[in-house]
């Protein structure tokens, strides 16, 4: 990831709207902002969400709130917690995501 062409500004996340993506299960709600070609979202899953597709984007993610566990294509499975974050590479590993209480995520890729 190289940040560039970014100027100094703050986002008040309150004033972004948000958009609403399916799930094979629940629904995530993204708020978005885009800077070049970085992307940074504030994601709020629902109870019992369950992503709808296998992951190979690279992303930066830290859990705000509750807790998310993601499932890697092998099997394993990763379990974060509020104030916890996870890293991986674009093509890295294929991964998914799911929550049974739902989730607050701070999301850079």
């Amino acid at each position: 990831m190289k940040l560039q062409n970014i100027p100094f500004n703050i986002t008040n996340w309150e004033e972004i709207p948000s958009q609403r993506y399916e799930g094979e299960k629940g629904y995530a709600l993204w708020q978005v902002q885009q800077f070049d070609q970085i992307r940074v979202r504030m994601v709020t899953y629902s109870v019992n969400y369950l992503a709808d597709h296998w992951c190979l984007k690279g992303h930066i993610l830290f859990c705000i709130d509750s807790e998310l566990s993601t499932e890697l294509k092998d099997g394993r499975i990763f379990t974060l917690h509020a104030g916890m974050s996870y890293q991986v590479a674009d093509h890295a590993e294929a991964h998914r995501s799911f929550t049974a209480k739902g989730a607050k995520l701070f999301i850079v890729d």
